[in-house]
């Protein structure tokens, strides 16, 4: 459905995304991962044609994304959730999606129903005529979604779709998401620096510094940190580190106060640790599975918390 190629953006000299490539299929849900300034809502501005594109392509179904007069028909064809949610907030719930529904090009009757399905859907249809202003951040938000979804678009775009919600808010956004492309086949492409994000996702791409770092399912990118990660928490790393280098060749990486070991077999690999290291010296020492997080780090050298 989507097809992105050698996109690339600049403000002044700052260089926000760099020969960014994406294929996005019919039906699929593709995250793209990395902190704020990495480059993924530039190339969703971008994909959704709310910057020019300056170097590059975009495509839609065959459709060239800049070449007049099919925008029109692109333009059509996309739904597009902000960071921020582009609802007035002086206008009512009722208001704000039947002046979209107008300027979508819905007939009274088309726009109406579709109105009442997805704020029925969304939980929302008891506030339609609350001020959006008066609304939670999660209630908000589903509006907003409801507000992208009304003229059925082929792709949905999520722009950090979940700040600032809490985990219910958040559990409640998805659970709509995975509803609908049950129903309805929904395709959709999420910029997101959660993980538990992007894991709902069938593919991630990770983005850092506007290039694309990596591409994989997300099993098979957590599968690049191999086996266990053993957490090491001291106030004196320094000292816990020389000491494993002497004792048993192992290094591992800093994150704030703790020290992470790779290891195939983590509950192994504990008790050569206590012995090798003076009592008192760790305050804490654990051992989990890798996750997208982990998996950042490790590719990037930096924090999706940057």
């Amino acid at each position: 459905m989507l097809v992105v190629s050698g996109l690339g953006q600049r403000f002044g000299d700052l260089v926000a995304l760099e020969d960014f490539a994406l294929e996005v299929p019919s039906g699929a849900w593709v995250a793209l991962l990395g902190p704020n300034g990495s480059g993924k809502s530039t190339a969703l501005a971008l994909i959704a044609g709310l910057l020019p594109i300056t170097a590059g392509r975009v495509t839609f179904d065959g459709l060239v994304h800049g070449a007049s007069p099919t925008d029109v028909r692109v333009r059509a064809a996309i739904g597009v959730v902000f960071q921020s949610p582009s609802l007035d907030p002086k206008l009512s719930v009722a208001e704000n999606l039947g002046l979209c529904a107008l300027i979508r090009g819905l007939s009274s009757t088309e726009g109406a129903a579709r109105i009442a399905e997805l704020t029925a859907a969304l939980g929302v249809a008891d506030r339609m005529a609350s001020l959006v202003a008066e609304l939670s951040g999660g209630l908000r938000r589903r509006v907003d979604l409801a507000r992208a979804l009304l003229a059925r678009p082929s792709i949905l775009l999520l722009d950090e779709p979940s700040a600032g919600l809490d985990e219910s808010a958040f559990r409640r956004l998805w659970e709509f998401l995975v509803q609908s492309r049950a129903r309805d086949g929904l395709t959709v492409l999420v910029a997101t620096h959660r993980p538990e994000e992007a894991e709902l996702c069938d593919r991630i791409v990770v983005i850092d510094g506007g290039k694309k770092v990596a591409e994989d399912t997300p099993d098979a990118l957590k599968r690049r940190v191999s086996g266990d990660l053993v957490i090491l928490e001291s106030d004196r790393l320094d000292e816990v580190q020389s000491i494993l280098a002497q004792t048993l060749g192992l290094s591992g990486r800093r994150s704030a106060d703790q020290l992470v070991l790779e290891s195939e077999a983590g509950h192994r690999l504990v008790p050569r640790l206590a012995e090798a290291l003076p009592a008192g010296l760790l305050r804490a020492i654990s051992v989990r599975r890798p996750s997208l997080a982990d998996v950042f780090v490790k590719l990037t050298g930096s924090s999706l918390a940057a």
